[in-house]
């Protein structure tokens, strides 16, 4: 064991660090986003080392445990801890935050209290990602909300504060279904409260009861990750947001609420959620498709990428209900690398409208003649998102695959029609995204504009393109990197249900 508390000083340090931002004198941009990006940089060093040197890979148990007393008088513990499970995500979210601070390099605006506002975002993630107690994540899950909706309506686009005000109400009200069932899990049967997921994962309830929570639990996730209905907060907030908050939006805040179902719905509430996934998967599969047809018809750039990120998470959704374990590992696959194609997306989409200034599909055109670097990361990004193999997004969206097929929950005919309908969903992610590429970079729109002078992408903005590749061709070819971390926790969490 050893005792040193490093995913306290992992999560305090952004947030703290950050709050000495304000301190600095006045003048220059320069000091503030370099002093950021150190702290980010500083962050995950610390992360990768606890991971490398602290971290059992073949222990399916909690470990880095710390608990420490925070308010005695309920009971409530400030406790962390990681696993196969969150080791992925909050990896996954030190290098999105990174880059994402380093892309922000245009935020020229109050700029202090911007990368002030990136750093308690990554606090709030690797917190959330990492506590070990119920009520410590629902705070942190909270702490992630604000700094959003201040990025949101301070350096959005022309309806910022539309987008702004439907995130939060979308968000905020999800939220009260979360604490609900938090206190509920917390308070039932017992006179003090159990908040620590050891005791709750033990505990059995009543059908009834489990079905409640299991609800009030699905309704907050069901926002966070979104799965249709609730997801129309999705494509306004991506449409409007600055192109780092929209880094940060489609590579971790939708992460998390994946992060949830599997941590609390899976692991809480077996009995309810082997009763509802059926329900779940019937969903992911008409989200796939219901998306990958909506970002059809989106004129917006960002919106398209958006519901493409919407049809993408079905796979997760369609993983988590499969339950089998190569289902959830192609699930947790499915988080990492859709965390990173889907950043390097938005990163692209917002270079793109730095140098033209247009955001509509049909008033672009002829980008490649006079941007071919922009167009090469572009186009292959694209091919990632549409699942080429020897990318990430195959191999998850096929081990997810394999995972409907060989789950022994289902009957034949019920996994042959699922599998049916996704590989459809398959079949349009190409036609939206190969017609965005069309309507972008080829044609000879722009290239006739008097004055067309455009400059290509830059060394930073290639850095940040392929920082982000370097992990999708990785994952694409040795995915076993990423099971290996998940696969005992994902075998643990399963014994539950066989």
């Amino acid at each position: 064991m050893n005792f040193f508390p490093w995913l306290t000083i992992v999560v305090v340090l952004p947030i703290s660090a950050g709050s000495l931002i304000f301190l600095f004198p006045h003048r220059g941009n320069k000091v503030i986003r370099w002093y950021t990006i150190c702290i980010c940089l500083m962050n995950l060093l610390l992360t990768t080392y606890a991971f490398c040197y602290h971290f059992e890979l073949d222990d399916p148990l909690i470990q880095l445990t710390e608990n420490y007393k925070w308010i005695n008088f309920f009971y409530f513990y400030w406790r962390f801890g990681i696993d196969g499970l969150s080791i992925g995500p909050i990896l996954l979210t030190g290098f999105i935050t990174t880059l994402a601070t380093l892309a922000a390099q245009p935020v020229t605006r109050e700029s202090r209290l911007f990368h002030f506002l990136m750093l308690a975002m990554y606090s709030g993630q690797i917190g959330s990602f990492s506590s070990r107690d119920i009520l410590l994540f629902f705070i942190m899950w909270e702490l992630e909300l604000i700094p959003v909706y201040l990025l949101l309506s301070i350096w959005g686009g022309k309806k910022r504060l539309y987008s702004a005000t439907k995130f939060i109400l979308y968000t905020a009200g999800s939220s009260i279904f979360l604490l609900i069932g938090v206190l509920g899990i917390g308070l039932y049967g017992s006179n003090e409260p159990t908040l620590n997921f050891e005791t709750s994962a033990n505990q059995s309830y009543p059908v009834a009861l489990e079905i409640i929570f299991y609800i009030g639990f699905l309704i907050a996730f069901a926002v966070k990750s979104p799965i249709i209905p609730l997801h129309t907060w999705l494509p306004d907030t991506h449409g409007e947001a600055h192109y780092s908050t929209c880094m940060l939006l489609a590579g971790i805040l939708l992460k998390m609420g994946a992060y949830g179902l599997v941590r609390i719905n899976m692991e809480l509430l077996p009995h309810a959620h082997s009763i509802f996934s059926p329900w779940l998967i019937i969903l992911g599969a008409i989200q796939i498709i219901y998306a990958a047809s909506t970002s059809l018809g989106q004129r917006n750039l960002k919106k398209r990428i958006a519901y493409s990120s919407v049809s993408h998470m079905g796979f997760i959704i369609i993983g988590i209900g499969s339950i089998s374990d190569t289902g959830l590992n192609g699930a947790i696959l499915q988080i990492i690398s859709h965390g990173f194609i889907g950043a390097a997306l938005f990163f692209l989409a917002g270079t793109s409208y730095d140098r033209i200034r247009l955001f509509y599909l049909d008033e672009m055109g002829g980008m490649a003649i006079p941007m071919p670097k922009i167009f090469t990361v572009f186009s292959i990004l694209s091919m990632a998102s549409l699942a080429l193999p020897g990318m990430s997004g195959f191999v998850a969206e096929l081990i997810v695959f394999f995972g409907i097929i060989t789950s022994p929950k289902y009957l034949l005919m019920t996994k042959i029609l699922i599998t049916f309908v996704t590989a459809v969903g398959m079949i349009l992610t190409p036609i939206y995204s190969l017609s965005m590429l069309r309507q972008m970079f080829y044609g000879y729109k722009l290239f006739n504009t008097p004055n067309s002078f455009f400059f290509d992408s830059g060394p930073r903005e290639l850095f940040i393109s392929i920082s982000i590749l370097i992990p999708i061709i990785g994952i694409g070819i040795y995915p076993d990197f990423i099971f290996s971390l998940s696969v005992d926790k994902v075998e643990a969490i399963l014994s539950n249900f066989l």
